[in-house]
């Protein structure tokens, strides 16, 4: 196996500032395993909050544990885990990159996603958040904007101002805020905060998550009944996860349509190609067939030998469109979802598809050849 160690410099969009300092460069290392011809990828990202794990700690904690990288080989990543630990556990930043790239690596290897593979559905996932550093209220409300619609936005804290900000970023959003002071805040500061925080000019209270197996719309109005009882005056949001998802796959599923449209029509017109070929290369020969005939082949006999020569190229085809279909395909791995990139009923589909117009280019002219009077064949030579 291979170690390949990336520096990795992005400037960030806006400097990024918490309570424990400002960065407007990220400065992550990207690692990459590589075994087989395949290559998984992780990556350790430097912070504030842990001064001792930057991007040149992790390289180093690698470099000295790259023997037992490079010597191991990988088919689960979990005793590659145990085996690496010894080695590399006092740098858990760097550890943690490792055992991505050596997942990405394994489920690539495997042509599945790793969630699959680690018998996990897509379900109940939770929603990201996209973070908002500290700066004047003015341009965190900008920063906010700028990102607008997203349904959870983790708040930077730790000035002397922060209910304030708080109240100023609710005025234009009724997402879900998460507050994160950086340990700027003392126990009892939080404490303090706590209640002022729940308050409803801060925005929701709670979110509530509920699966049935009842049809949506009743499961929602049997919700909406229980919070109204409790809270008559709360505004309540519905949002079902089925279609929030998605709206957030509508792009992704227009290429895969789109796409598709694409591979098929490539397809039929590699099809009709081949036929058109083959056809033209049999319908050439005729005056071949009216030789054979007036020699005494009979008509099985000619169709039986352009069938033959044509299965003898298809065959050849066949087998070096297979071979570099799995030659190939590795590099479409990351762009597929629940299938294989060998899958063996798509190579067989169009293998046989293109199998029989072969065949049937072949069998029409010649067929339609041996019909023929052989002095009319023979009168044209």
């Amino acid at each position: 196996m291979e170690l390949i160690l990336t520096d990795v410099h992005l400037p960030m969009r806006h400097a990024f500032t918490i309570a424990l300092g400002t960065t407007t460069v990220q400065h992550n290392l990207l690692v990459e395993l590589r075994q087989d011809g395949v290559t998984g990828y992780g990556e350790g990202a430097s912070s504030h909050a842990y001064h001792e794990f930057t991007a040149a700690s992790m390289r180093a904690a690698l470099e000295a544990a790259r023997p037992q990288i490079e010597g191991a080989r990988l088919d689960d990543p979990a005793q590659f885990w145990d085996q690496i630990l010894p080695v590399l556990g006092h740098n858990r930043f760097a550890l943690c990159a490792l055992d991505e790239a050596a997942h990405d690596l394994w489920g690539k290897q495997r042509g599945a996603p790793v969630w699959k593979l680690l018998g996990l559905e897509l379900k109940n996932l939770p929603l990201s958040d996209y973070t908002i550093g500290i700066d004047p209220v003015e341009k965190m409300v900008m920063k906010m904007k700028e990102f607008e619609g997203w349904p959870i936005y983790k708040i930077k804290l730790g000035t002397e101002d922060d209910l304030a900000i708080v109240r100023e970023l609710r005025r234009h959003t009724d997402a879900v805020f998460r507050i994160d002071a950086n340990t700027a805040w003392t126990a009892d500061q939080t404490i303090a905060y706590a209640p002022e925080l729940q308050n409803p000019q801060f925005g929701p209270g709670m979110t509530i998550v509920a699966r049935s197996s009842i049809p949506t719309a009743n499961a929602m109005s049997s919700v909406r009944r229980a919070v109204l009882q409790s809270w008559p005056a709360v505004r309540i949001d519905e949002l079902e996860f089925r279609v929030m998802v998605n709206d957030r796959l509508l792009r992704e599923r227009l290429l895969a349509w789109v796409s598709g449209f694409f591979g098929i029509l490539a397809f039929a017109l590699a099809t009709l190609g081949l036929y058109g070929v083959i056809s033209h290369i049999v319908a050439s020969r005729r005056n071949e067939v009216g030789i054979r005939i007036a020699l005494g082949a009979n008509r099985g006999e000619v169709i039986g030998l352009f069938l033959r020569q044509v299965a003898l190229l298809l065959t050849a085809g066949i087998a070096i469109g297979t071979l570099g279909s799995l030659l190939l395909s590795r590099g479409a791995t990351t762009l597929l979802f629940d299938i294989q990139p060998n899958d063996p009923w798509t190579i067989a589909v169009a293998a046989g598809v293109l199998a029989a117009a072969g065949i049937a280019a072949a069998l029409v002219p010649s067929a339609r050849a041996s019909r023929l009077d052989p002095a009319n064949c023979l009168r044209t030579d």
